[in-house]
């Protein structure tokens, strides 16, 4: 039998998702309307910096878009202004209980001048998953990448015109509610910026070294792995501190007794082995409810899936492919390792695209996995040769979607 609080507590949580359902709903009827944008253009426009002085997320371009929301009238009118510091005040929920999810995406310029971005309704569906999952509001997806195409061809000079280069793309949504106490905030800020950014690897691709984590898990089920949210990243900055006084560039996160694999430091995490049948099999953690569904990972599970099946084959993929999502364990890696069957491995992500890993750190010993001469093994190069062809229209698709001139 339940004692008194437990059923107290039960009631307050049954309260709590209640209205965590009722944030999720209540605006869907109350979209954000494109035709109500405002423009306010800065007075003070600033020269943009030589592409080579560029550090990641360090620069950001004239203007940015925020679209407020309050439960009482919806989404108010989108505007778009002058970069800057926000004003809300110290009380806000973001502050105090983390409701923040973000996403990041890029802008691609080619050498005509052409603006793309690549699969931007992704990441809006997956940002308003993520606000879901921690009672913040929705909002139309579609309108929203109509206003950052916008906000892109308006700074579209911010856009480094070399190989390589992009405009990296912040939507962020936090909680604003003035009010101390865990609930569904009834104030909300969508904003939007974007930093110019050179290529990942500015001298060429370097192969990465793992400690494989079980001491800290970045994510567990029934958690919120699954999800893009802010609290999820500074757990993860002390694991990664130790990591590199041992030596190592990345966490391999492990879960469960089994040391089960699951993300690389903030990447999908894929790992590439001989298969009895002779081929390759491409194997990737299922999402579940502990990996993000990143939107590399996607198109590098499409890629592959219609390579295998005849579909889209792929020239520079293995001519016998098997494409996984299913659990894997150290001990598999290790023992693939062992018998010469362990082909690559390699992170992907938005930043990067791909990653390769040349060793993993697990009880004491280094686990080696091969690598190409220029630091990318065969897979790796493919896939990453495929979507980058795809990101600057090199390859036609319907992935790309092409901005308007301002």
């Amino acid at each position: 039998m339940l004692h008194s609080h437990s059923l107290a507590r039960l009631s307050s949580r049954a309260s709590v998702l209640r209205l965590a359902r009722r944030a999720y709903t209540q605006d869907v009827g109350s979209n954000i309307q494109l035709s109500q944008l405002r423009i306010s253009k800065t007075d003070n426009p600033r020269t943009p910096p030589p592409a080579k002085n560029l550090v990641f997320g360090q620069t950001f371009t004239d203007h940015m878009l925020s679209v407020a929301w309050t439960s009482a009238k919806g989404w108010e009118a989108p505007h778009i202004h002058p970069y800057g510091p926000l004003s809300i005040d110290p009380s806000c929920t973001v502050f105090h209980y983390a409701q923040t999810s973000f996403e990041g995406l890029k802008a691609y310029r080619d050498e005509n001048g052409k603006v793309t971005l690549f699969r931007p309704d992704m990441n809006m569906s997956r940002l308003n998953r993520s606000a879901a999952r921690i009672a913040l509001p929705n909002f139309d997806g579609d309108a929203v990448v109509e206003l950052i195409k916008k906000l892109v061809a308006l700074d579209a000079h911010w856009i480094p015109q070399l190989k390589g280069h992009s405009l990296y793309i912040r939507p962020t949504i936090i909680g604003t509610q003035r009010a101390l106490g865990v609930a569904p905030p009834n104030a909300a800020l969508l904003f939007v910026i974007c930093s110019p950014v050179g290529p990942y690897y500015k001298g060429g691709f370097k192969p990465v070294s793992l400690l494989a984590t079980s001491e800290y898990v970045r994510a567990g089920p029934g958690g919120t792995g699954g999800y893009k949210l802010g609290a999820n990243y500074a757990p993860c900055v002390v694991p990664q501190v130790q990591a590199a006084k041992s030596g190592y560039d990345q966490n391999l996160w492990l879960l469960g007794e089994d040391h089960r694999l699951t993300e690389v430091g903030t990447m999908n995490l894929f790992v590439a082995l001989k298969h009895e049948n002779g081929g390759v099999e491409l194997v990737t953690p299922p999402l579940e409810d502990v990996i993000l569904p990143g939107i590399t990972r996607d198109s590098i599970l499409s890629l592959a899936r219609g390579h295998a099946s005849g579909a889209q084959p792929i020239s520079t993929l293995p001519s016998k492919l098997i494409v996984s999502e299913r659990h894997i364990t150290m001990k598999e890696v290790k023992a693939a390792a062992e018998s010469n069957r362990l082909l690559e491995v390699f992170g992907a992500g938005t930043a990067a695209v791909v990653c390769s890993v040349k060793n993993i750190g697990y009880n004491g010993e280094d686990i080696a996995v091969p690598t190409g001469p220029d630091g990318l093994g065969p897979i790796t190069k493919s896939i990453l040769d495929e979507i980058t062809g795809r990101q600057l229209g090199i390859i036609p698709s319907d992935w790309s979607v092409e901005v308007p001139p301002f």
